[in-house]
């Protein structure tokens, strides 16, 4: 097989000083900071710079007469235990000696009020603290469209409140999960514990290009700005049709489904409209990323997978992570082959060899391969770099060896 190798020109403007930044933004709040305890929020995803976006909010909090500490703010991920998501804490690099302050992990909530799909928590530790301050990413939601998805509103609401929330939230039918995250949103900032939010904005390279430091009472109404600056980022696939997606790697660490689902063109969810573009006849995934611990939740989204990715698979992690969720399909073993070779040799004998595209994965997407007919059809592309000579794909123990 034969592909070619395409480099996609996207969206890129890297801040030159994280650090920086981040200072400059909680500087412009002119927040009064408690003499006390403040929790600084953290999640499951790999987010660019988040060990130095970390270390600094907890230093300005210091220099401020704060004693900062980290909660892991993750819904039910890793096992909802409070030991599984300070490991996962940890795997990101946000270890206590490197952060220079305290993790306190606990699935101990506090009941903050009721919705109409149940109540609302709030972490202890973050509950018991003279304020937190909020950190997240605001990105595209992976189940439903709103003008606030996944961002410091869904770490109030879902990280916060841990999987007791969680459950509240996702116990909402998919078309209302926007206006419950709101509701739920204001109940948590009624409780008057959020100190202020920082927003991260990545750029099509998955770089940090900017920082927000938001006061708590304008969160709700500034995050609907910032998602459409996230839109504007946000890297998609060159082309609007494919026969067969790719994607070499999949896990909570580049998406909550493990692959997102706006970039693959399925959310898989019943009785909801999915994403229109792009159109994808079969998905294979190849190998489940370390960082996600072994929650495979998404993996029902792709079509074939390998043993090697099903052997990495934590049956339970992954069980409670979609339990909470409610979509149960996104827990299904997709047809399982021997290796890579044997994935693509059998999708390429069945469905044909025209119209593939490899990818890393579904946060990373400026580096592509390509068959001919598809590299002939992105030469005229204006955001694509077509390598001028085709490379053979080849297998070393039966894997791939595509240099991402």
């Amino acid at each position: 097989m034969r592909l070619y190798h395409v480099q996609q020109r996207l969206h890129t403007r890297p801040l030159a000083d994280v650090a920086a930044a981040v200072v400059d933004e909680l500087e412009r709040l002119q927040l009064v900071v408690p003499q006390g305890e403040v929790a600084i929020t953290v999640g499951s995803r790999g987010i660019r710079n988040l060990p130095t976006i970390i270390r600094t909010c907890g230093d300005w909090l210091k220099s401020r007469g704060a004693r900062p500490f980290i909660v892991p703010a993750m819904g039910s991920h890793n096992g909802a235990t409070a030991a599984g998501q300070q490991q996962m804490v940890e795997s990101l690099g946000l270890t206590e000696a490197a952060m220079g302050m305290p993790i306190r992990s606990s699935m101990e909530v506090v009941k903050l009020g009721d919705v109409a799909t149940g109540s609302v928590y709030m972490d202890r530790h973050c509950y018991q603290s003279d304020g937190v301050l909020v950190v997240n990413r605001i990105k595209l939601h992976t189940c439903f469209s709103g003008p606030v998805q996944s961002g410091l509103t869904k770490m109030m609401v879902v990280g916060m409140g841990k999987i007791r929330s969680a459950e509240t939230f996702h116990s909402a039918p998919t078309p209302v999960m926007k206006d419950m995250l709101l509701e739920m949103g204001e109940c948590v900032l009624a409780s008057g514990k959020v100190l202020a939010g920082v927003a991260i904005l990545e750029d099509g390279n998955d770089d940090t290009a900017e920082m927000h430091a938001i006061a708590p009472e304008d969160i709700l109404r500034r995050e609907p700005d910032l998602l459409n600056r996230h839109r504007e980022y946000f890297p998609t696939l060159p082309v609007s049709k494919l026969n067969v997606l790719v994607v070499d790697s999949i896990g909570k660490t580049f998406s909550g489904t493990g692959m997102d689902t706006n970039v693959i063109g399925r959310r898989g969810v019943r009785g909801f409209e999915d994403v229109e573009r792009p159109e994808v006849g079969i998905i294979a995934a190849l190998e489940l990323a370390a960082a996600s611990k072994g929650n495979a939740i998404g993996v029902g989204l792709a079509d074939f997978i390998s043993q090697s990715l099903r052997d990495a698979i934590d049956e339970s992690k992954t069980l409670i992570n979609v339990l909470t969720t409610g979509e149960m399909s996104r827990a299904k073993i997709p047809a399982t082959l021997a290796d890579h070779q044997a994935v693509v040799r059998t999708i390429g004998e069945r469905f044909g060899w025209e119209r593939w595209m490899f990818i890393p994965n579904t946060l990373c997407l400026d580096s592509l391969y390509v068959t001919p007919d598809l590299a002939d059809e992105l030469k005229d592309h204006p955001r694509c770099e077509v390598a001028a000579d085709p490379i053979e794909l080849t297998f070393a123990d039966g894997r791939h060896q595509l240099p991402f």
